[in-house]
């Protein structure tokens, strides 16, 4: 399983990942300079290499260009975090997750609702799946 990303090397990801989890190097400065965020070019490089060493992404040559691409889904790395969330400050504790959502007013119970009917239909197909 992958380490842990810093905020700055999220950032680059979400770019990667909206791209279709491909992208030049120029595309993902010009999408750093539509979000008003100025990082030189050096920062940028630091942060990919980064990104390399900790096995998130992969660079391809295309001619003298480098484009970076994603080897872990932007859905991977949220159950990877939520995992790692759940673990650390519920102790794996899922109903202690949700009471907390509840009692905050983080989610209503139209929306555990939503969650539960969407669960049963998981549920649902998953079974079907395994008599095939």
């Amino acid at each position: 399983m992958p380490q842990q990303i810093s905020e700055s090397e999220l950032v680059l990801m979400n770019i990667i990942w909206k791209n279709g989890g491909t992208a030049l190097y120029s595309f993902i400065m010009e999408e750093l300079e539509k979000e008003k965020n100025e990082w030189k070019k050096n920062t940028v490089l630091t942060l990919l290499s980064r990104l390399i060493d900790k096995k998130f992404l992969k660079t391809n040559k295309i001619g003298r260009r480098n484009e970076y691409a994603a080897l872990v889904t932007q859905q991977e790395y949220q159950a990877m975090q939520t995992h790692s969330f759940l673990d650390r400050i519920y102790g794996g504790n899922v109903k202690n997750l949700v009471s907390t959502l509840l009692q905050e007013d983080i989610i209503s119970s139209g929306d555990l609702k939503e969650i539960e009917d969407f669960w049963m239909v998981q549920k649902q197909q998953r079974k079907e799946g395994n008599h095939e």
